[in-house]
């Protein structure tokens, strides 16, 4: 097995943890950056694992979803009458957890099928790294393949 990784830096996005009893309770932004690792067990006649130049998908699928954002815990008590209260305001995207480590879960699912898809299974995601603003991280490592 073979592994490469790419890194997408600076995607702007808001949050705010509903049951957190500090300040990480009130919807504030960070700059994300988020690293996806990639695995196979042979290189491709180019001698990649995946081509760099042709992962656009994944960088299409994070400015569709995430790119100025906010993202909502699915159980957020608030978040119906946050969104409603001005839905021209928000570009809602809902994960079952919005925490560092609840986005990466969520991250790593959905790379793993678009990379999946686009590979034909040749190529599968291993982990994917979000941080927030360069000071946290948290790693989400999928089963064996």
């Amino acid at each position: 097995m073979i592994t490469c990784r790419k890194t997408y830096r600076d995607v702007p996005f808001a949050h705010r943890q509903p049951f957190h009893d500090g300040h990480c309770a009130y919807i504030h932004g960070h700059n994300w950056s988020i690293t996806v690792t990639f695995a196979a067990h042979e290189r491709d006649r180019n001698g990649f694992v995946v081509d760099y130049g042709k992962l656009g998908f994944l960088k299409d699928w994070i400015e569709e979803h995430l790119d100025h954002a906010c993202v909502f815990h699915k159980d957020d008590p608030l978040r119906e009458q946050l969104v409603s209260a001005a839905p021209e305001a928000w570009k809602v995207y809902v994960v079952d957890d919005c925490s560092n480590e609840g986005i990466a879960m969520h991250l790593s699912e959905v790379f793993g099928q678009l990379v999946d898809e686009f590979t034909q299974g040749r190529v599968w995601v291993i982990s994917v790294e979000v941080e927030e603003d360069s000071k946290n991280a948290a790693c989400y490592t999928r089963p064996t393949q």
